[in-house]
């Protein structure tokens, strides 16, 4: 066993773990957060994205280790009490939820699009950027058409994943 320290979703955290623990076990088993789902365990589908020092990586395959001493922002830390996020709001209101099982994963690779490609996006970039999230249920363009209305809600956020990982 070796100790791990982090902060997430705002909060620091420490815990003994196996030192091949992965993030996305990590969070699910040790710190109960089960927003974030193992879909493949291989990096394909996309369904456990969350956010590791503000970029987006898949933490089925990022041991826990890896991430001692960072942020790490999960979907459970995009509301604001009773005031969801800008992008999870959109979700449900262009019908991109369909079973929900990707949606945490899909929101999270949507808010690190926008940080890095800016708010206003075309559904060629979006489609593009989202080839390494699958959706089962093929909501595809339900889920475009939400990133695309979330990320101009966004545009009214000073910084948009920045100044929620810093809590």
């Amino acid at each position: 066993m070796i100790a791990v320290s982090m902060t997430v979703n705002g909060k620091a955290v420490s815990r003994e773990i196996d030192e091949r623990t992965l993030l996305v076990h990590f969070l699910r088993e040790n710190l109960h957060l089960t927003g974030t789902h193992v879909g493949c365990d291989t990096s394909q589908c996309g369904a456990c994205t969350v956010h590791l020092n503000g970029e987006a990586v898949k933490s089925c395959t990022t041991l826990a280790l890896s991430a001692d001493g960072a942020k790490v922002l999960t979907i459970e830390g995009l509301a604001r009490g009773d005031a969801l996020h800008p992008m999870q709001q959109a979700f449900g209101e262009h019908h991109g939820l369909q079973c929900g099982y990707c949606t945490p994963g899909m929101i999270m690779t949507a808010l690190d699009m926008v940080r890095r490609l800016g708010n206003e996006l075309d559904e060629q970039t979006i489609r593009h950027e989202l080839e390494g999230s699958i959706c089962r249920c093929t909501g595809y363009h339900n889920i475009v058409k939400a990133i695309a209305a979330g990320a101009l809600a966004m545009d009214a956020l000073p910084s948009p994943v920045t100044a929620l990982s810093e809590g």
